[in-house]
């Protein structure tokens, strides 16, 4: 790579970092605030974050086409500004309807700004090279609920959830709209090595979806982003209830995303000596023993921690991988439409966490969430073991 887009992977890094806390993990970090000032249930706040990964999880495919026509450089700039807008106005609203419809518009923003456009657009520009580079920002991005969970639970606390939001608002438009405006500004400084900017041929992604392994994929990244978002999205509460106090809640909720970052490292040292297939059988697994530990903890704070290694570092493993299974299992051509098609799955699993995670703990209290999600990881583990035998 050039030094312009040595730099541009860089500045993107920063834009997801900030993307993520903003419009992902945001929730998270003020829940207490929201619980407690907001008047409406935990399923009525978490169907705001729900309907919004909805939204762009139904945009994926389009954001993914637009990126194979050549349109990802302004896709991440103008997506990002569509969720500060959305953030902004979730800091002002006052009924559960106009809750729901801000969140709507920050989906918007999450559809078209963040890792699924930002992957595609590397791949289409770097080629075979794009693989360091999206191991560079999600190695960075690791931090992004580190970021949002201190930041929330003291803005929450400080200026309650609408001033919070209004933190958060201001971050995504001063930070991340620029950064994904300059980062793709120096990428596209550089040679393209990815395939041609064209229209996706007709029947590409019918093609793509013929085969089991598409769908084999899908399910094992809906179930593991999927159980992921239950816990990020109920993390502060799911402490309290395992023991923890306020502050260690928060430390181990922030230490999720440092963790990420060790497990990304870990791959981009080793990923040539382990393989992506291998690898996505032992973060499988790692998903698993972060439920059971958290299961197992009563007012230890060595299983909650040990809850934030295994689980930090498989989600940060598995953000890396999904991108390299799909080029690997289905091919580089036509990748940003078919990785839109397939990000549905695990998208739309994303959706669901928020207020799925808020029944289950509804009906049977947090074990029954942590039970929920130790079984996502064991059937996603068991669709690893089906790959090995395609030879992946």
């Amino acid at each position: 790579m050039s030094r312009d887009e040595r730099l541009g992977v860089w500045v993107l890094a920063v834009g997801q970092t900030l993307g993520f806390a903003t419009l992902v993990f945001s929730f998270g970090g003020i829940l207490p605030a929201l619980l407690d000032g907001s008047g409406w249930s935990r399923a009525e706040l978490a169907l705001g974050p729900t309907l919004a990964l909805l939204v762009s999880a139904v945009l994926a495919p389009v954001s993914g086409r637009l990126v194979d026509a050549g349109h990802g450089a302004a896709l991440l700039a103008w997506a990002a500004a569509l969720g500060a807008a959305g953030l902004l106005t979730l800091s002002g609203v006052g009924s559960h309807a106009a809750w729901l419809a801000c969140w709507a518009l920050v989906g918007l923003g999450q559809a078209g700004s963040l890792y699924e456009t930002c992957f595609a657009f590397l791949t289409r520009r770097l080629g075979g090279e794009a693989r360091g580079a999206i191991i560079r920002i999600t190695v960075l991005a690791g931090f992004a609920s580190s970021l949002a969970f201190p930041v929330g639970a003291w803005a929450g606390a400080a200026l309650g959830w609408h001033g919070a939001l209004g933190v958060f608002a201001l971050l995504q438009l001063a930070i991340t709209v620029p950064a994904n405006l300059y980062g793709a500004q120096l990428l596209r400084r550089g040679q393209r090595r990815g395939p041609a900017m064209v229209e996706t041929p007709k029947g590409a992604v019918r093609t793509a979806i013929a085969k089991p392994e598409f769908w084999v994929l899908a399910a094992i990244f809906a179930l593991m982003i999927g159980g992921h978002m239950m816990l990020v999205s109920f993390a502060l509460p799911i402490m309290e209830d395992r023991g923890a106090g306020t502050t260690l809640a928060v430390v181990v909720a922030s230490s999720v995303g440092p963790m990420q970052v060790a497990g990304r490292l870990f791959l981009m040292v080793g990923a040539d000596r382990i393989g992506s297939g291998r690898a996505a059988r032992v973060i499988t697994l790692g998903l698993a023993v972060a439920s059971a530990a958290l299961l197992l903890a009563a007012g230890q704070p060595v299983l909650m921690f040990a809850y934030a290694v295994f689980q930090g570092a498989s989600i940060g493993i598995a953000s890396i991988l999904r991108p390299l299974l799909i080029a690997e299992a289905l091919g580089r051509e036509n990748f940003g439409a078919v990785s839109g098609a397939l990000a549905t799955a695990p998208l739309s699993a994303s959706a669901a966490a928020p207020y799925l995670g808020a029944l289950l703990i509804g009906w049977g209290g947090v074990p029954l969430l942590l039970a929920a999600t130790l079984c996502f990881a064991l059937l996603a583990f068991a669709g690893t073991l089906w790959l090995a035998g395609r030879g992946i």
